[in-house]
């Protein structure tokens, strides 16, 4: 076996993917490496030149030859938060787009700039949490009844709209709306005020759903989340007498601010239980839609804890929340629903697989034949776009067919015509066309190929590489670790206002890890040419000559019964959030410290070396003595910089505003603790071990925070990539807890 060389076995563990942090000393050891290399000496600089990198430069993404491709839409148009697109019922040649912020607009199909673009509507909006305006829907007799129907959530007024039903949680937060605004012919609103036509009080900011369609019958459906929290707090999937967690159908030809009930609703004659339902049992129906053909209605629940899902949902059908998820009992991966009365989906994801579905439609277009009849959706977190098939046996199987970048996809548009569109929460829209010319794959099937290592040694970094290392770990089940940036020639890093590092397109984060002694992964993180990132993950080969790419995540037993979680490309981007800047490790406050640089053997702070060989975009507006600046949770700094540091660390890439993690949490170390909505805060995402608030002060115990960390099945926190827990992060935040006296 070949053995590691002594750099990396002094690095200190740190990320769950890509190029997130840990302690060491960058590209060295603090004892200054071999016996016969010369000393290490103190220096203003590390380096006094960067460093050529002819080869370290982010690859293409990998292709799959699926025969389809995105196509761009909307050159010159910008939108803000495009979150819903349709077309009105005959009229092929304009679309309409539902903005977040509570405006719609109206542009032709072949709209090149924002001049031809027009607001069509617009109504006021509270966006907390998963709110806003969400849908839209014309009359089905449009244009004879000039007539739309919006979906939204609004502040609460003081009187008139319900409350939520909900044990505990009856003072709304939001109130969802389903409203009317007619329109005249020249596109405009008419009247000031929407018509609001149904009202949903809601108990907490998140699942609202919000999806509104017409239905062949000419009724309206609406899908409604289970009121938000965790699971079920309001016992909403279950539950007839609440129009929350379902599927609603109403008759909106009715007198002003009301709706009629369709005698032919599944539960018309059920005593206690709403006629509005049309079905049950939902968690999150955010995305839905009608085939455009048969009526069918297919609906992309968001899971929770182990599962996103696929419905074909019937009139009166339960889909089994909060029972079951997916096919299994809820917060199983192994054990299956099986529950009488309970009706299964069509297919199941697992969370390594996507962490937000987002519904589709069947695709009904003529551009893509063999793709006719097929139902294509996605996942909001990976980005990941499927095609639903079959095989020989009629077993649906799920087929990645193309990606967008993570964090965006809010919705798909499909045209009258049956072609369909992606609609990107970041402002790009894309329509699904044939490919013109057929996929070839070029990525670097093994880590010698990647030029950010030496071909003839994968153990070494190539020259253009730069080491690095960071203030405060993440936890990797104790893995030793060794990290390396490069960015292509010319090009320089931003560093924004929160002082993250904003790296150019091209760039490339490596990381390997290493366990007893023996190289196990290296994980490449690259901004590609769409400014998006991505991880991907090399398995070392048993003889260490060289790392092999691996399609998915895996679990590897290690000598000594221990094992290796490599995470999947999805789970890469469920940690390396945008709203994280992609990168998580490369920012001020890690990168403030001294480094031993080995091939200058000299010893200097990382700042002050990267601003000399000119890697910054503009020189560093602080010296790093004045310099924000992660403590070390094993160092002397007091335990609530050190607790605060390792929770930014570990924590905050997904708590904090835009990242993807559940509830309204703040860990970045930058907020004050009194702005971090934890200390005596009410849980969002269920209870642990019987407590209900994050962080009770003076009591780990009791508090969420640190038993997610002593967690080891699916409430552990981080939940990715990690199997054992981290006995010094542990350590350090329960002291912390154990020394606060009260909220702030």
């Amino acid at each position: 076996m070949r053995t590691i060389p002594w750099s990396i076995a002094a690095l200190i563990a740190a990320s769950a993917c890509g190029d997130g942090n840990g302690g060491g000393s960058g590209g060295g050891s603090g004892d200054g490496g071999p016996a016969d290399a010369p000393p290490v000496v103190p220096a203003a600089f590390g380096l006094d030149t960067r460093p050529a990198n002819p080869s370290c430069v982010a690859a293409a993404r990998p292709v799959v030859d699926t025969g389809v491709t995105l196509q761009p839409q909307f050159p010159g148009v910008t939108f803000q938060e495009p979150i819903f697109m349709v077309q009105a019922p005959g009229d092929d040649a304009t679309w309409y787009v539902v903005q977040r912020e509570g405006t719609v607009r109206a542009l032709p199909a072949d709209a090149t700039s924002d001049a031809q673009v027009h607001d069509f509507a617009s109504v006021v909006v509270n966006s907390a949490g998963e709110g806003g305006l969400l849908s839209m829907a014309f009359h089905p007799q449009w244009p004879s009844r000039r007539e739309i129907f919006l979906s939204y959530t609004r502040t609460p007024k003081p009187s008139g709209d319900p409350a939520p039903v909900c044990p505990n949680h009856t003072t709304a937060v939001l109130t969802s709306v389903i409203a009317r605004l007619a329109v005249a012919p020249n596109g405009t609103a008419i009247g000031a005020t929407p018509d609001e036509v149904l009202t949903v009080g809601q108990p907490f900011t998140n699942h609202k759903g919000g999806t509104i369609r017409f239905g062949h019958d000419g009724f309206l459906y609406l899908g409604l989340g289970d009121g938000g929290d965790a699971d079920d707090t309001c016992g909403s999937g279950q539950n007839l007498n609440t129009l929350l967690g379902k599927i609603l159908r109403i008759d909106i030809d009715a007198p002003a601010g009301t709706y009629n009930i369709p005698a032919t609703n599944p539960f018309i004659t059920t005593p206690n239980a709403r006629k509005e339902i049309w079905s049950w049992g939902h968690r999150n129906p955010f995305r839905w839609s009608f085939d455009q053909a048969t009526d069918d209605l297919w609906v992309g629940d968001v899971g929770q804890n182990a599962w996103e899902e696929i419905d074909q949902v019937v009139a009166g059908g339960n889909y089994g929340w909060n029972v079951c998820e997916g096919f299994h009992k809820r917060g199983s991966t192994t054990a299956l629903c099986g529950t009488p009365g309970l009706s299964d989906p069509v297919v199941e994801h697992p969370r390594d697989e996507a962490r937000s579905i987002t519904g589709g439609n069947v695709y009904r277009g003529t551009a893509m034949p063999s793709l006719a009849g097929t139902y294509i959706y996605g996942d909001f977190e990976t980005g990941t776009i499927w095609a639903l098939t079959y095989d020989a046996s009629n077993k649906p199987v799920p087929t990645p067919i193309a990606s967008v970048a993570a964090e965006t996809l809010v919705a798909f548009g499909q045209g009258n015509d049956g072609e369909m569109y992606t609609v990107q929460i970041s402002g790009a829209i894309s329509k699904l066309v044939p490919s013109t010319q057929a996929a070839v794959d070029t990525f670097p099937q093994r880590l010698s190929q990647t030029g950010c290592v030496d071909p003839l040694d994968p153990t070494q970094p190539a020259a253009g590489l730069i080491p690095y290392s960071v203030n405060s770990p993440l936890w990797a089940d104790g893995a030793d670790k060794e990290r390396y940036f490069a960015i292509p020639d010319g090009k320089t890093i931003a560093v924004t206002a929160d002082q993250d590092w904003d790296l150019p397109i091209g760039s490339v984060a490596m990381k390997t890890f290493a366990v007893a002694g023996k190289r196990i992964e290296t994980r490449l993180f690259m901004r590609h040419d769409d400014g998006g990132w991505a991880g991907y993950t090399y398995e070392w080969n048993d003889d260490g000559s060289d790392a092999t790419l691996l399609p998915a995540g895996k679990h590897k037993a290690l000598d000594g019964g221990a094992s290796w979680a490599y995470p999947s490309r999805s789970q890469c981007i469920q940690c390396h959030s945008v709203a994280a800047g992609g990168t998580l490790g490369l920012e001020t406050a890690q990168l403030n410290r001294d480094a031993i640089y080995l091939s200058t053997h000299r010893q200097s702070n990382q700042l002050a070396t990267l601003d000399h060989i000119g890697m910054f975009a503009a020189p560093l507006a602080q010296a790093p003595a004045d310099a924000p600046r992660l403590a070390d949770p094993a160092g002397t700094d007091p335990i609530d910089a050190r607790a605060r540091s390792y929770l930014h660390a570990n924590c905050s890439h997904c708590h904090r505003p835009g990242g993807g993690g559940q509830g309204t949490m703040d860990l970045r170390y930058t907020q004050a603790f009194a702005d971090t909505a934890t200390c005596n805060a009410e849980h969002t995402q269920g209870p642990v071990g019987g407590a209900t608030k994050l962080i009770v002060p003076g009591s780990p115990e009791t508090s969420i925070v640190s038993l997610r960390q002593h967690a080891t099945d699916s409430k552990r926190m981080p939940p990715i990539a990690v199997s054992t827990i981290d006995p010094l992060g542990t350590q350090v935040v329960d002291d912390w807890i154990r020394s606060l006296t009260a909220c702030p």
